[in-house]
This record gives structure tokens, C-alpha cells and sequence, in this order.
């Protein structure tokens, strides 16, 4: 396995030497408010209507002066706006009262916050602050079993397989590797092995292909 991880990691450093979040931000809380938006919603989407939401909400004392219904009015397009919208008030009004309108940067007490689990804990996390934790979403859940990176079926469990393999100051990078490698290699319902340079050390396609 370590084996494995190491030539994963040698692989993507040498092809994927870009990898950060495709979502539009300007400040931690602004990451915030998009990576909430975007449960169950593209990226490309969700950075269709931030510019609007955050030149409205500069800081997280305007979203918690915010009604449902402004906020609503301005997410309707995207996925969930109900809980949403209440989630985004809430976290806005919690920043405020809790966290001297500051967004933490441990994973626990981003946790605290409404609309934020795991997932979204660690990518901010991850991404403004370099905590050396990695976020679990669909796509990386499904590109590191697919590799043979985990055989957790749980998130929790590819999480601790992940966190384990990958060196502490990769892990940030690492979760940008598996998302995009995903997003447009790796699908779920048509995965593009033919393009795909990681078919040789994949476990799926090993199978699959009887590649010995």
C-alpha cells in the first residue's frame, strides 16, 4: 500500500501540478458560503451566482442581518435553497456570536457551525489554512477505491485510509488530486480509463482488464 500511495503521489505531481479549489472565493468566509452551496451542486454553478451573493454579504455580520427571503431570492437556482439559506443565515449568525465574525480554523469547530460537516470542515480547513486533514467527497470517496487507496466503505474510513497514506503536507494537495481526477477522468458512470494515466496502478481497472 505504501508503495502504491508513493507512485500515486509521483504520478500526480509530475501531471496535475495545478490542483486548487475551482470554486470562486475571496475571503475564508466567502469559501465558506460556496462550499456550503455547493452540497450536491457543481462547482461551475455555484460560481454562477457567489459574485452577487458576496458583493451583498461582504462579511458575516450582513448575511446574519439577512432575511430567508433575501437570501433564498438570490440561491433559489441552486440545490436545497431552503435549507440553504438557513443554513448560510446560521452559520453567518453563529461566526458572529461565537467566533467574533471570524471563520476557525479547526476542523472541530468548524463543525460547530450549521450547514458545515466534515467534509466541509476539512476542505476549509484544508484549503485556507493548510491543515494537513483531507475532505472526503463523492469523487474522492470513489477514485481511491477505485485505485485501491482504500477499501473503506465509509467516508469516515477512506478518510483515515487517506490521512494515513498521504504525508502530512501533501494531504491539503492530495484532496485537489482525487477531486479532479474524478470530476473529469475518473467518472462515475463512463470513467475515461483510456486517457487516464493511473490505469496501470488502479485496482479496478487491473480487474476489469485482467491486467496482471
Amino acid at each position: 500500500m505504501k508503495e502504491l500511495f508513493h507512485s500515486v503521489t509521483q504520478w500526480f505531481s509530475a501531471n496535475m501540478e495545478k490542483a486548487e479549489s475551482e470554486l470562486h472565493y475571496d475571503s475564508p468566509f466567502h469559501l465558506l458560503i460556496a462550499v456550503i452551496l455547493s452540497a450536491q451542486c457543481t462547482d461551475r454553478r455555484v460560481n454562477m451566482y457567489t459574485p452577487v451573493i458576496f458583493e451583498r454579504y461582504p462579511s458575516p455580520a450582513d448575511l446574519a442581518a439577512a432575511t430567508f427571503e433575501d437570501v433564498y431570492e438570490l440561491i433559489k437556482s441552486i440545490s436545497f435553497p431552503n435549507n440553504k439559506a438557513k443554513h448560510l443565515i446560521g452559520m453567518a449568525s453563529m461566526l458572529v456570536s461565537d467566533f467574533g465574525g471570524v471563520v476557525p480554523s479547526d476542523p472541530s469547530e468548524l463543525e460547530k457551525l450549521p450547514g458545515v460537516g466534515r467534509k466541509t470542515a476539512n476542505v476549509i480547513a484544508s484549503v485556507i489554512f493548510d491543515k494537513p486533514v483531507i475532505a472526503v467527497d463523492t469523487h474522492v470517496f470513489r477514485v481511491s477505491r477505485r485505485i485501491g487507496l482504500s477499501d473503506g466503505t465509509t467516508v469516515e474510513a477512506v478518510e483515515r485510509d487517506l490521512t494515513a497514506g498521504f504525508a502530512p503536507a501533501l494531504r491539503p494537495t492530495a484532496h485537489h488530486w482525487l477531486i479532479l481526477h474524478g470530476r473529469y477522468v475518473c467518472t462515475a458512470r463512463k470513467p475515461k480509463c483510456g486517457e487516464c494515466g493511473l490505469k496501470d496502478l488502479c485496482r479496478e481497472y487491473k480487474l476489469n482488464h485482467l491486467v496482471v
